[in-house]
């Protein structure tokens, strides 16, 4: 299997402790980070805490497959550079919500006029016209997939095969298929596990059957007509489905309880289309409008598997 051993500049989120152990939250990187004990996790934990206080960035040496953090150290200034040039904020993001899954009224809640105070919804009016084309745009997205093989209709292939890692790189692939090729509107929806010891638990079924945990998760969200009155809120997300399914099912089954005791989402935001990543924490978001660091990552991981 290819290394899932990798580098980057990345910028903390925020730093737990859970059961004795030292968890790590990156922005750019969805899954859980730990790091080891003795004087070498002092140190490091020591410096990922001022990085967090002051808003710098790390270099990261990471495994993402054990969600191992093995060394941090300062960027050059050039890498710093090249950071910020890749990495643009989202302008007037919307906001993230505190959430109890357990709840949603899914009659209510996935419907789009239950959501009238997200002001992105209004950007863009071309909506799908109905649940057949959402499908349709669904498998095209699932036949992308890096363990397929290919040929692939569009490059580079998108490694749903691997969901420890690369929610955002896959999303804004996908992003990309439903405006471009489709020319529906695409927003995105993200999901967070931050309070407590709070966490995103699935069980990666369609690629092994192993439990997965995340500290976030983001996928396409689109605007489905159904009948002649209703619209419906569905997500795009063949890592985890094999069809679109409502906004209160995505987000329900990263509540497994049979993975963690402490599945939990408690907080989630539907921003626009253009969102990445998380920045900072879970109410600001960078953008990826030359698609750089997605394909980027898509190419990392597209060798991986899950389980």
């Amino acid at each position: 299997m290819a290394s899932t051993k990798e580098t980057g500049i990345l910028t903390v989120a925020a730093i737990r402790k859970v059961k004795g152990e030292t968890q790590v939250f990156f922005s750019e990187k969805q899954a859980i980070f730990t790091l080891g004990g003795g004087k070498a996790g002092r140190e490091t934990t020591t410096l990922l805490k001022e990085a967090l206080r002051k808003k710098l960035p790390v270099k990261a040496h990471i495994d993402t497959r054990e969600g191992a953090i093995q060394r941090i150290e300062t960027p050059s200034e050039r890498e710093l550079r090249e950071f910020e040039k890749l990495h643009v904020p989202l302008e007037k993001p919307e906001k993230t919500l505190r959430l109890d899954v357990s709840s949603i009224d899914p009659t209510v809640f996935n419907l789009v006029e239950q959501h009238r105070k997200v002001r992105c919804f209004r950007q863009c009016k071309r909506i799908i016209p109905s649940y057949r084309k959402a499908k349709k745009i669904f498998d095209f997205c699932a036949k992308q997939t890096c363990s397929l093989g290919g040929p692939f209709n569009i490059s580079p292939c998108i490694p749903f095969q691997y969901v420890r890692d690369g929610c955002y790189a896959r999303a804004h692939k996908m992003r990309w298929v439903i405006t471009t090729k489709y020319h529906y509107c695409c927003e995105k929806v993200f999901s967070f596990a931050v309070y407590g010891n709070d966490t995103l638990a699935v069980q990666a079924n369609k690629w092994g059957g192993c439990c997965v945990f995340w500290w976030y998760h983001v996928a396409p969200l689109v605007r489905v007509r159904l009948g002649r009155w209703a619209v419906l809120l569905l997500v795009i997300d063949p890592g985890m489905f094999d069809k679109p399914v409502l906004l209160s099912t995505w987000l329900a089954a990263q509540e497994n309880k049979n993975c963690s005791p402490y599945a939990h989402v408690s907080l989630y935001s539907i921003q626009p289309g253009t969102a990445y990543a998380p920045w900072g924490g879970w109410t600001a978001f960078s953008t990826d409008p030359n698609y750089v660091s997605t394909d980027w990552t898509l190419n990392a991981y597209k060798n991986l598997i899950t389980c």
